[in-house]
């Protein structure tokens, strides 16, 4: 952006950035169906031709744009779902110009793309391209909290009132640091009941927790939303791993007495290395080391599910420990997803489920997309028709060299 004939050094810097911090101070009080136009106004302040909000789907397979008169795009098989799928930019040319597609991201969890539409691509349109991706990305992660608009446009099926429960308890699909990453999937993202997961940072610790719930029905997924609120209580109180399983326990004894919930609860440290688990009744994590599963480090005693123990054999938790190396991966997964079986009977299979892992991340391919991936391979599986809920999650240690 250039300044004007005789005009001021800098003058026409100053108008756009006073445009600019306008523009911004809007965006504070817009609604969420004011952000295409606000987006459209940024970019004219910035020199750019046009803004284009796009936002992932529930599944992950669509992008859907924000102005309603245009059309999805897919995920796989264009240049805005090729930035999401890889979180960099990619450079659409065409006869009027260039469109750049910037992925939307906060902190670890992919939203959307942002296309900037602008005459040619130079360093400095590519400078702002980026301050727009920034910007939107803080804001869709803003309003998202409260807008029914934007949940609602995110889905592409009506969705069952205990999904709709349990879907209002999860945290993000990804969350992580410089020093850890952990990111998860849900199937069937529309009718899942008694399935969940999740994950939070504290500083340099790393909370991670997968659950299933006895059942398919509002039941089930109402003893996972009561187990991950007691959970997330206890924890934010500042207990320890054996807390808070107790806490969960104490909570289906007083609300639910007939219902338990089988889970896995994780703690790591991320500056050391050092995780402790808690497993209760639910199949063990894996351990992915240098491109292949490490056996036998999450095996431990058996523990009865959560909801059981104060019941049958009141007891203290058994707190396990292990010192990860850098770059290892650790899996948490429900039943669901190695059980899974196709139209001739065969099971998707645990074999199956860590070699797609392995050969995915040693691709290249990040922690969030090799979830997607694999997350749509087991639905191919079953034709798309899962008969159990599926639900895995990944988290990496990857402390600065």
């Amino acid at each position: 952006m250039s300044d004007p004939p005789n005009a001021p050094a800098g003058s026409a810097v100053t108008v756009a950035e006073s445009r600019l911090e306008e523009l911004i101070a809007e965006a504070q009080t817009a609604l969420p169906v004011q952000l295409p136009g606000l987006g459209n106004r940024c970019a004219s302040a910035l020199g750019l031709e046009a803004a284009l909000i796009y936002l992932v789907d529930l599944q992950q397979q669509l992008l859907i744009p924000l102005d309603e008169a245009m059309d999805n795009l897919p995920v796989d098989g264009s240049s805005a779902g090729a930035a999401y799928r890889t979180v960099s930019p990619q450079v659409a040319e065409a006869d009027d110009g260039v469109t750049v597609w910037l992925p939307l991201v906060d902190g670890a969890e992919r939203l959307g793309v942002l296309g900037v539409c602008c005459v040619r691509l130079d360093e400095p349109r590519m400078r702002r391209s980026r301050m727009l991706a920034h910007l939107f990305a803080m804001l869709i992660t803003s309003k998202r909290t409260y807008s029914d608009w934007l949940a609602g446009l995110s889905r592409t099926a009506a969705m069952r009132l205990p999904t709709e429960m349990l879907r209002a308890f999860l945290p993000p699909h990804s969350v992580g640091s410089t020093r850890c990453v952990s990111t998860a999937v849900l199937e069937p993202a529309y009718e899942v009941a008694g399935d969940a997961y999740d994950h939070t940072v504290v500083k340099d610790v790393l909370n991670t927790m997968i659950l299933d719930s006895m059942g398919h029905d509002l039941t089930s997924g109402l003893t996972t939303s009561v187990a991950m609120a007691a959970a997330r209580n206890a924890r934010r109180g500042g207990g320890n791993l054996a807390d808070v399983v107790i806490s969960v326990e104490q909570a289906l004894a007083r609300w639910l007495p007939d219902q338990f919930c089988t889970g896995v609860l994780c703690r790591l440290d991320a500056i050391t290395g050092v995780l402790r688990w808690v497993n209760c009744g639910h199949p063990p994590p894996l351990l992915i080391r240098a491109e292949r599963v490490v056996h036998g480090v999450f095996d431990s005693p058996p523990q009865l599910p959560i909801g059981l123990a104060l019941q049958l054999a009141p007891a203290v938790r058994q707190v396990h420990e292990t010192t990860l190396e850098p770059g290892d991966r650790v899996l948490l997964y429900t039943d669901g997803v190695v059980e899974t079986r196709d139209t001739e009977g065969s099971e998707f299979g645990l074999d199956r489920f860590t070699d797609f892992i392995i050969r995915s991340t040693s691709s290249g391919q990040r922690p969030a997309e090799v979830l997607r991936l694999l997350i749509r391979d087991i639905l191919e599986h079953q034709r798309n028709h899962l008969q159990d809920d599926a639900t895995i999650l990944l988290f990496e240690w990857r402390p600065p060299r």
